[in-house]
């Protein structure tokens, strides 16, 4: 099961800079460590968050709607992929029946894996907006490996940041870490069963 963003592309900043860029313009209280907060949080906890927290006046259905509106415009002209993240897809799902849990909306997952046209090689994708809690409470990851009919025992999760490490071992997955060079994932990391340096070193053999 890949994560997405932060994993296959490189879009963990462009959430930042969005989600800042729309409270400073609707007169929110930002601060530094608002990015680590939300990353894995689902799009109703996040946009609850920029509401309660940030201080927008705007509901969080609103703040949401922006923010996803203002990333589609980002991906316009093509997601921006992490190097080797398309070749690592394919390499692996000629081996692997392949998942995805991802804390994107539903509609930037289909955007972005359409784009790839790698769409059609996932089994089953999830969007922490479809079940309880986002990340780190563990369900897209127990959700994902119920929609391909696994224990999630059986599954193995590629993860790159704190949040998404801690959702996935606490489904019961085993988890491969590609720390994020941006939001490193802290000492999460130690509780990733395989730590790799790129998806270049995400090989078939790594995974069996």
């Amino acid at each position: 099961m890949f994560d997405l963003d932060g994993v296959l592309i490189d879009s963990e900043q462009v959430w930042d800079d969005v989600r800042e860029q729309l409270a400073r313009e609707l007169g929110g209280r930002w601060h530094e460590g608002a990015q680590r907060d939300m990353m894995g949080m689902s799009s109703p906890e996040w946009s609850r968050y920029m509401h309660d927290r940030i201080g927008l006046r705007e509901s969080p259905e609103q703040i949401n709607r922006i923010v996803v509106e203002r990333m589609l415009d980002r991906y316009e002209d093509g997601p921006p992929w992490l190097p080797g993240a398309l070749d690592a897809v394919w390499r692996v799902a000629g081996a692997f029946v392949l998942g995805l849990a991802s804390s994107s909306n539903r509609e930037l997952i289909d955007v972005v894996l359409d784009a790839g046209g790698i769409a059609d090689l996932f089994k089953a994708t999830v969007s922490s907006e479809e079940v309880a809690a986002g990340k780190p409470a563990p369900d897209v990851y127990v959700e994902v490996a119920r929609r391909l009919g696994l224990e999630p025992a059986e599954c193995t999760a590629v993860e790159d940041s704190h949040n998404g490490i801690r959702s996935a071992k606490a489904a019961g997955l085993r988890c491969v870490a590609i720390p994020n060079a941006r939001f490193p994932p802290g000492d999460a990391v130690a509780d990733a069963d395989i730590v790799l340096g790129s998806l270049a070193e995400l090989t078939v053999a790594v995974l069996t």
